[in-house]
């Protein structure tokens, strides 16, 4: 490895080639989306609200059993919800990502970053919103314990910036994953929530990226006791935050009619749940393994949590799972 100033201007480059590619290649939330398209118009009745079969509800026997009228509502509903989950962490990140720059240096390559995510992400917060408004259901989105810290998690950036970017991989990448699965398995979408997930998911590459680059950055220089603690604490942000995140709140399983063994089947007792589980964290392991955060204590704590498994062989490697 070259010396840490080499080390330091291929950080620099690297944030360089990340805000050049947010300035020539970005989406806007009204403009880049055929809101009032004739295709896009949002029917209650669609049959193309029905869960496909790589969606962790849409698989389970209790769901294809139902009358197909019935899979359109669960599924227009859960389909609503899930993007208003995803609306409400963007938000609490967007707060973050401010929080992180208030102190930072002038000349820190960062700030810059950090900003072009944030105009990203109040965009992708604006998308998100108008199509839950355009939907007319009263979803609520993430559970309520998630809403109320979510003023409180911000905080973290400031102080504890290293923990906080693990913790924005514990949101993104559930995220990232469940849209790449959605895309690739080629099973009928609704034009609308496609044209959005793509949106999302080209500019989150980005997104992911940078949280990547800095942990790498940042992990050479860490102490040996909060090497530990973050190697501990990395895995508990990545099943907390998946389980705020992926698992529907009591309001969205009520509204849905989900019984309580389906949910427990889904989210996550079933064999295939649970390996659908260890998949969405195959690019966290391998960030792990490279930034020596990977221990006997915390493959310990990994296993527990019930997401231990292969790391991924390179970024965004597709799962057997899938």
């Amino acid at each position: 490895m070259g010396s840490i100033g080499s080390s330091q201007q291929e950080y620099h480059d690297l944030l360089r080639t990340l805000s050049e590619a947010s300035v020539e290649h970005h989406f806007d939330a009204f403009t880049d989306v055929a809101w009032d398209d004739p295709e896009n118009a949002i029917d209650p009745q669609d049959p193309r609200w029905i869960l496909p079969s790589v969606d962790a509800l849409g698989r389970t026997e209790w769901y294809r059993s139902l009358p197909r009228e019935r899979q359109i509502e669960v599924g227009f509903y859960r389909q609503t919800n899930v993007v208003k989950v995803g609306l409400q962490f963007e938000q609490v990140l967007i707060a973050g990502l401010m929080m992180y720059c208030l102190d930072l240096p002038n000349g820190r390559p960062e700030f810059r970053y950090s900003t072009h995510e944030a105009t990203e992400e109040c965009h992708h917060t604006q998308m998100f919103q108008e199509f839950v408004n355009r939907t007319g259901l009263d979803v609520a989105g993430s559970h309520t314990l998630f809403r109320a810290l979510g003023p409180f998690l911000p905080l973290a950036a400031k102080h504890l910036p290293f923990i906080f970017f693990i913790g924005v991989l514990g949101g993104e990448e559930p995220i990232d994953y469940v849209q790449k699965v959605m895309l690739r398995s080629g099973e009928e979408m609704h034009p609308l929530l496609r044209r959005i997930s793509q949106i999302h998911v080209a500019e989150e590459a980005r997104h992911i990226g940078f949280a990547h680059q800095y942990l790498e950055h940042r992990a050479p220089r860490l102490g040996r006791f909060h090497r530990l603690f973050a190697s501990v604490l990395t895995p508990v942000l990545m099943r907390v935050l998946c389980d705020a995140i992926v698992v529907p709140g009591r309001k969205a399983v009520k509204d849905m009619g989900i019984p309580p063994e389906v949910v427990r089947e889904v989210w996550w007792e079933s064999p295939e749940s649970r390996e659908f589980l260890r998949d969405m964290f195959g690019d966290v392991r391998m960030l792990a393994d490279e930034l020596g955060l990977m221990n006997p204590v915390s493959r310990r704590v990994w296993r527990a949590l019930g997401i231990a498994g292969r790391s991924n062989r390179f970024r965004s490697e597709p799962a057997r799972a899938a």
